[in-house]
């Protein structure tokens, strides 16, 4: 089977759409699947683009058993709405040209921004072949979430519109989390074509690592309890709230570890510099092959999210990872997320942008040893039960389906 991807993230990058689609496609050509993927210069987020690569309008190589080709986008910092719409939109038309001259059997386009979707949807239209909508962000909804558009707006309207006729025309839609399936069948989706597909964690790349004593050393982290946050520093997070609550704690034992880029880091460091926090570390990203000896070096891994009702929708992808290293997870997010990490009991849930509430579990975390130990048992479960290969099958069987149930269709 032939498939054309179309991602406008793919490693080299490292955030949490790279990893999910390389590591499912990897699987899928274990398992005779030939692919595909369109996407762009790696440059996310920091909007630059990496050492070794160039911004053509395109570029084609074989990388680990993959077509993959990148085109020409509009490159700019995750940052400012206008300047991101631009870059989505660029990415869209590009891969929709260069994708016409792509033979396929199927074609996936992956979200959050849902305008690879419609480049995903135009070439299913022109090509004749079956699509697939893999939602991982319910966007534009999540723009809303964090006060970047209101949603009486003409752009917002536009945008859900155009979000609701792609649902419409997609042969088959993966969704991420329980909650987001329940969402689209409210808004009047076809449950029978919506396929839930979570996020998991490569078990053979992610395991338990003792800490990196010279990495230690090197961030002067001896005798700290470390609380790491690895990830984009975006308008999402609310790291603010985090580094507000960092400067109230008197306990010297506590630190923070902030690792990754984003259109709020320069925010978060000069809001740390201004407060004189003393108990923050702030590292730019690292690339994956060194992101297990970062882990490695924390006692227990930050997953806030903004307190909305969005987000309750939503399953932070980085808890996997880090539960797979039995780092117990300090989660400021309510509604699914919270209930897995309560059912598996991998870590301990605060109310998001709650001071006190966030302190307390801290205290919670690093003084009682038996709980904690607890914690780090049911992290092995948790990720045991969210293994990556499992749910690559899962969405290849999807992609199976699809394609047999839109041949059928042909045939008669």
């Amino acid at each position: 089977m032939k498939i054309l991807f179309l991602s406008d993230n793919y490693p080299p990058e490292v955030n949490a759409p790279a990893s999910r689609t390389y590591e499912h496609i990897q699987h899928w050509v274990k398992n005779g699947a030939e692919v595909t993927v369109i996407t762009c210069a790696p440059n996310f987020p920091q909007g630059k683009v990496f050492e070794g690569y160039k911004n053509k309008l395109f570029s084609k190589t074989l990388q680990d058993g993959v077509t993959v080709i990148r085109v020409w986008s509009y490159i700019t910092a995750n940052e400012g709405f206008v300047k991101r719409i631009l870059d989505y939109v660029s990415y869209s038309l590009t891969s929709f040209f260069v994708g016409l001259f792509q033979g396929c059997d199927i074609i996936v386009a992956t979200s959050p921004q849902f305008f690879t979707a419609v480049s995903g949807c135009l070439l299913a239209i022109f090509k004749r072949k079956p699509w697939i909508m893999e939602v991982r962000d319910l966007w534009p909804e999540s723009i809303k979430a964090v006060s970047a558009m209101k949603s009486d707006s003409k752009v917002f309207v536009f945008l859900e519109w155009i979000e609701r006729w792609l649902y419409k025309r997609a042969a088959s839609i993966v969704v991420v989390t329980d909650t987001f399936k329940e969402k689209l069948v409210e808004w009047g989706v076809n449950a029978d074509k919506i396929h839930i597909v979570k996020n998991g964690v490569m078990l053979d790349k992610f395991e338990y690592l003792p800490k990196k004593s010279d990495l230690v050393k090197q961030l002067n982290l001896e005798n700290k309890f470390v609380i790491g946050y690895i990830g984009t520093h975006g308008m999402a997070h609310k790291l603010d709230f985090i580094i507000e609550t960092a400067a109230k704690i008197m306990d010297e034992r506590i630190h923070f570890l902030f690792i990754g880029n984003g259109a709020e880091k320069e925010k978060i460091k000069l809001l740390a510099k201004n407060l004189n926090v003393k108990n923050c570390t702030f590292l730019d990203s690292v690339s994956k092959d060194l992101i297990n000896e970062y882990i490695s070096i924390t006692d227990v891994s930050l997953v806030p999210l903004k307190k909305s009702d969005t987000f309750k929708t939503v399953i932070p992808s980085k808890i996997f990872e880090n539960a797979a290293m039995q780092k117990p997870i300090l989660l400021g997010v309510e509604g699914e997320a919270k209930g897995i990490i309560e059912r598996y009991k991998a870590g301990i849930c605060f109310e998001p942008e709650n001071e006190t509430d966030l302190i307390a579990s801290i205290e919670k975390l690093m003084m009682d040893v038996d709980f904690y130990n607890e914690l780090k048992i049911g992290c092995a479960n948790l990720a045991n039960d969210f293994d990556r290969k499992k749910l690559a099958d899962s969405m290849l069987e999807v992609i199976k389906s699809t394609f047999n149930n839109a041949t059928k269709q042909i045939e008669n």
